[in-house]
């Protein structure tokens, strides 16, 4: 039996933004579209993994460890907050997998576009220093 934890935010501090991570081997066409191209994992998932400025950290070190580049989506959270879940990372199991806490799941058709999306940043992985270059650079405009 699959098991699903959801937590409202009403217990915590009020987010601004949540943000979508995408690979240099996919980015984002500019203008951007009502709705974007989604990746395998969304699709396989049927919602869209996002995720808050603090997990964003861990999010690059786990699963884009070897891009170049991202591209970051800042999508601004109260647009599509009634479309959001708070699950552990596969939406599956009771509860948050070593520390990794609840992550923001969009369930709203798959569709991630210029409505929702604010702005868009390209950051780049500096090898041997990752991506802490690109976090000290996006102080400010990587907004909880």
């Amino acid at each position: 039996m699959r098991c699903r934890t959801f937590f409202s935010m009403s217990n915590t501090s009020k987010l601004t933004y949540i943000y979508k991570l995408i690979p240099s081997s996919a980015p984002p066409p500019s203008p951007l579209p009502s709705a974007l191209p989604i990746s395998t994992l969304d699709q396989t998932s049927g919602f869209i993994h996002l995720s808050t400025s603090t997990q964003i950290p861990n999010t690059l070190k786990f699963f884009f460890k070897d891009e170049l580049r991202v591209y970051v989506l800042r999508i601004l959270y109260d647009a599509v907050e009634k479309d959001v879940k708070w699950e552990d990372p596969k939406a599956e199991v009771c509860g948050p997998r070593g520390g990794e806490g609840m992550f923001p799941h969009l369930y709203n058709g798959l569709k991630l576009g210029k409505d929702e999306v604010e702005s868009v940043a390209v950051w780049e992985n500096h090898g041997d220093a990752g991506w802490e270059e690109a976090l000290k650079k996006a102080e400010g405009w990587l907004v909880y």
